[in-house]
């Protein structure tokens, strides 16, 4: 199929150009003004539309295998391609746990089967993500982005080390959640003003960045690739700070939620409740102050499904963890750069070429001889978050009912259209 994608605003070499895009069997195969519509299959005006590399996502949980009530990888990866994503990492806290070959194999024949863009999963660090045992790590190494027993943080020191020691031997890294889980004394929301003055048990901020100390001190010792998930506390980035000053290689991420809300946004319902909660103001004001200066490297959703039921039970009893693919990119971009804070530019970079810098991932660039891999985004539309439109299984977000800006028109992953807005031509 010959596809021409036509008067778009495309983001190619590093800057925004009016030119069309000539796709031809999947590849990208011209980008030049004035391109004749004549011999293409498919014609897709984009008048002033902005097409832009695919986003990536490094931390989404797809839940499968084993949880396809909460989502699967047919509906997490078409709520992706619909959120502009043309690559998501899910996260290994499945049934099995992708923790030797003939467990990973189970979620590699369903992304083959159902997925629409593209995913490359993580493996556990430890058998049953259990903190004990360790994977063997170069039977999964070919076929994983990186090591990780999200959901959990390796309690032990010495497990840690060893598991550093031997990821790094197998030429790849560690995607951490960061918990001691001796801190949490049953909290589940900022142990901060919310939590005291509405008798809620809070989580404290040394859980995360307690953990971000020990890791980092054993990155010095054994040189192994360390990336910190969803960031939320601001002793944590300046941890990671000085890591980087040190030359210690050393990253991490947080999600749109900690960047556009805190403890003082919360309400009553269970689409507040996520690992790690939502903090303080000065927090929130410190993660945004690191989008600046490069302390963190990636914006990723923790894209977390749940049944109805499950977050129907309000901050206390709800599980953890929102959705995040189809919100993303218009929340950040609404809140963000049309607020000034970050340029249109800066927060791509963060949702395209960073994320897939860290763990090597392919993509992230409009280019000429390779897959089309692309995006284009109405930046004009403004609409309000409905979860009643949701591809995602999943329903819980903070931003529901948030006016928001910029609409995915189109996804092309791989090559593939995986996502077309109804009406499109």
């Amino acid at each position: 199929m010959r596809i021409l994608l036509k008067d778009g605003l495309i983001y190619y070499e590093g800057a925004f150009g009016r030119k069309d895009i000539a796709i031809d069997a999947g590849v990208v195969k011209e980008i030049a003004p004035g391109i004749s519509p004549s011999n293409f299959d498919l014609v897709f005006k984009l008048n002033d539309c902005h097409i832009v590399p695919g986003f990536a996502d490094v931390h989404v949980h797809l839940r499968e295998p084993g949880f396809s009530y909460k989502e699967t990888i047919a509906s997490g990866t078409a709520a992706a391609a619909r959120g502009g994503y043309t690559l998501v990492c899910p996260m290994p806290n499945l049934e099995p746990v992708p923790d030797s070959p003939e467990h990973l194999a189970k979620e590699l024949e369903l992304i083959g089967a159902e997925a629409m863009v593209k995913v490359i999963p993580y493996g556990a660090i430890t058998v049953g993500e259990r903190g004990g045992e360790l994977v063997d790590y170069p039977a999964l190494a070919g076929q994983v982005a990186a090591f990780s027993d999200d959901g959990k943080g390796v309690q032990s020191e010495a497990v840690m080390r060893e598991a550093m020691t031997r990821i790094k031997a197998s030429g790849k890294g560690i995607a951490a959640h960061c918990e001691d889980e001796s801190l949490l004394r049953g909290g589940y929301i900022h142990d901060g003003r919310y939590a005291r003055i509405h008798g809620h048990k809070g989580i404290c901020s040394e859980s995360e960045w307690g953990p971000i100390r020990r890791d980092i001190e054993l990155v010095r010792q054994t040189g192994c690739p360390y990336h910190i998930c969803h960031v939320s506390a601001k002793e944590s980035l300046e941890l990671v700070r000085q890591a980087k000053a040190e030359g210690l290689p050393v990253t991490c991420e947080t999600g749109p939620h900690y960047l556009i809300l805190c403890e003082d946004d919360l309400q009553e319902d269970g689409r507040f409740k996520m690992n790690p909660p939502l903090r303080g103001r000065e927090d929130k004001a410190a993660l945004l102050a690191a989008l600046k200066d490069g302390t963190i490297d990636a914006i990723a959703t923790d894209h977390a499904p749940h049944s109805i039921e499950e977050k129907s039970k309000g901050l206390a009893g709800s599980a953890m963890g929102i959705v995040g693919l189809e919100t993303a990119f218009p929340v950040l971009y609404t809140q963000l750069v049309k607020t000034g804070w970050l340029t249109l530019e800066e927060l791509l970079a963060l949702l395209t070429l960073k994320p897939r810098r860290i763990f090597g991932l392919p993509g992230g660039e409009i280019r000429i001889g390779e897959k089309a891999d692309l995006t284009a985004l109405d930046l004009s539309a403004s609409y309000r978050i409905d979860p009643d439109r949701f591809l995602s299984k999943g329903r819980a977000t903070p931003f529901e009912g948030m006016e928001v800006f910029g609409e995915t028109l189109l996804t092309i992953a791989d090559g593939r259209i995986a996502w077309q807005k109804e009406g499109l031509r």
